[in-house]
């Protein structure tokens, strides 16, 4: 690649080849991505300067993230960040991606918590929930738990750099929090099951955090520890929010119900009609 002058035009068609044969997705507008980023420019500033040779330092640097595109790692940990509700997230792989599918829960969070106090995001993995949540409701006091002293960190710069006070700890679900209630919690917890990891994309597979995907056997397993803990946890008619899997809904519908303590059970389909969100409402 290095022997040649390599324009925009020239480039970007050539990779969409390259990445398509790899397997990847929108190889073309993944392309145009990568070298925007490389170039310094917006997708319309390619667009205008089709004709510009690269430089050798920019052949250089695009050619690694083609390279590091093409064996499957996701595009958000090459470029480094992904927006989510608006706002702009660091990402690295020790983290999972923010997911607009996750917008669904963080939507229905804004709904039940406009006069909480206290707000509890389990699991904050980048912090993109639980900041989304600090900005849109400015009267709560906001915390955060995760395992992952990596994702932790991560979940505090982000916090930082969206100019938001949470108070984040590195636990597991409500071992940090004896004594303490919340008006609202909620969780995207990990749930897929264990025997589906394997059939999951490259990107998903091999690159993102398998603590944060391994949901046990039946992807279950957190929502099993969560909910008959979480009544202990709870002001009355405080709201526990899930974000859930495919086909999952109806059983984490089922472990609400099994504790006789929430009513007000619901579920909400995410923009593509999947049932994405459970909650409910401690009597």
């Amino acid at each position: 690649m290095a022997t040649e002058t390599w324009t925009v035009l020239k480039i970007l068609s050539w990779t969409k080849g390259y990445l398509a044969g790899k397997g990847v997705d929108n190889a073309r507008l993944e392309a145009e991505w990568l070298l925007s980023f490389a170039l310094g420019l917006d997708r319309v500033g390619l667009y205008v300067n089709f004709d510009r040779p690269l430089s050798g330092a920019e052949l250089a640097l695009y050619r690694e993230m083609v390279t590091r595109r093409a064996r499957r790692e996701p595009l958000q940990y090459i470029l480094g960040s992904q927006e989510f509700m608006g706002l702009e997230f660091e990402t690295t792989a020790v983290a999972l991606i923010p997911r607009h599918d996750t917008e669904t829960l963080v939507e229905e969070a804004f709904k039940r918590g406009d006069r909480a106090k206290k707000v509890l995001d389990i699991g904050v993995g980048c912090g993109c929930i639980v900041v989304a949540l600090a900005k849109k409701l400015a009267g709560a006091e906001l915390f955060g738990v995760e395992q992952s002293a990596a994702a932790l960190e991560l979940a505090k710069r982000n916090a930082a750099k969206h100019g938001t006070v949470i108070n984040m700890v590195r636990g597991s679900l409500f071992e940090p929090f004896n004594g303490v209630r919340f008006s609202l919690i909620v969780s995207n917890p990990p749930y897929i099951p264990t025997a589906e990891i394997a059939a999951l994309q490259p990107e998903v597979r091999d690159y993102e955090p398998r603590d944060a995907l391994d949901g046990g056997p039946e992807g279950l397993d957190f929502y099993r520890s969560i909910i008959p803990a979480a009544p202990g946890h709870l002001d009355s008619g405080g709201w526990l929010l899930f974000e859930v899997g495919i086909d999952q809904a109806k059983q984490v519908l089922e472990l609400f119900a099994r504790t006789g303590r929430f009513e007000k059970l619901f579920t909400t389909k995410d923009p593509t009609g999947i049932e994405r969100v459970v909650g409910g409402r401690l009597i």
